[in-house]
């Protein structure tokens, strides 16, 4: 029997209607408009694309939202001053900087300089440690993405053996941390594969829960899945352009072949990827409400 497809268009809507009205009351009872700045250097394609889909879904919710788009050649003291002037911003309560960076920027500096109350990307070192603790913090946008998935496609996860394929510092590791700690979408016994990892068929066939999160393409095939798995595929790779020049999209599972297997599946593009920018916005209404001390 095939899987039940995950749409993370529809939760995504779904939330970012409840958003919508938690924007308006926090307007029309506190006067609070949550206010977001995205920062762009350089001309890349693929971001300047990310980025205006950020300010797309910030002014559909009724979020004050602020780009700045700066030369590719900007000096990084450039960057870190412009972050510093929106750290002292009372109408900006969120601050992102696109990424990747120039390479003559030193990522971590930035991120670094990034009000931590501010850090609705949930990179800063006080949000991960945080995060890490279980405390109060910006979730990181994604891996929030992937529990509200689970919750709300009533996936159980208490007791469950989850396994995580990649250890990046922005999916695999938050989400495993996350999906072991004692909170809802949690108390797993979670796996966490990488390129080291021996034998990483037999660690993925044990998935009750399997998250693929590694950047390569298919790498995922059905006779490395039990039946029944829930499938979360974060993966987004180009693997052709189609006749009318649009990119082919294919995640890192073969979602043809697990799909038949699986219990519950993310596609892709659909799944996981319209969840990092509405997290992105909850962040920035979550950044507001602590900046007027209403949580």
């Amino acid at each position: 029997m095939a899987a039940n497809i995950i749409s993370g268009t529809e939760v995504a809507k779904a939330i970012r209607e409840e958003l919508k009205v938690e924007v308006a009351e926090l307007t029309e009872k506190h006067g609070i408009v949550p206010g977001l700045v995205t920062i762009l250097v350089g001309e890349d394609p693929a971001s300047q694309s990310y980025v205006a889909a950020k300010n797309k879904s910030a002014h559909a919710l009724g979020i004050h939202s602020e780009q700045v788009t700066l030369d590719v050649d900007t000096p990084e003291a450039d960057l870190l001053a412009l972050v510093e002037k929106y750290n002292n911003d009372p109408k900006i309560n969120g601050i992102l900087v696109q990424l990747p960076l120039p390479k003559h920027i030193n990522e971590a500096n930035v991120l670094y300089a990034i009000n931590p109350d501010k850090d609705v990307d949930g990179f800063h070192p006080v949000n991960v440690g945080k995060m890490v603790l279980g405390e109060q913090c910006f979730l990181p946008c994604t891996p929030h993405g992937i529990l509200e998935l689970l919750v709300r496609s009533g996936v159980e996860t208490s007791g469950a053996e989850v396994v995580v394929v990649g250890r990046s510092n922005i999916v695999g590791k938050p989400i495993a941390n996350l999906m072991l700690q004692k909170r809802e979408a949690g108390n797993a016994t979670v796996t966490l594969c990488h390129t080291r990892t021996k034998d990483m068929a037999a660690h993925c066939r044990r998935a009750d829960i399997l998250i693929a999160a590694v950047g390569v393409p298919k790498m995922i095939t059905a006779d490395m899945v039990k039946d029944g798995v829930a499938v979360i595929d974060v993966g987004v790779n180009r693997i052709g352009m189609s006749s009318t020049g649009k990119a082919i999209l294919a995640g890192d599972v073969d979602f043809e072949g697990v799909k038949e297997k699986a219990s519950c599946i993310t596609p892709v593009p659909g799944g996981v990827g319209p969840m990092t920018i509405t997290m992105l916005m909850k962040n920035t209404v979550q950044a507001a409400k602590m900046a007027a001390n209403l949580i």
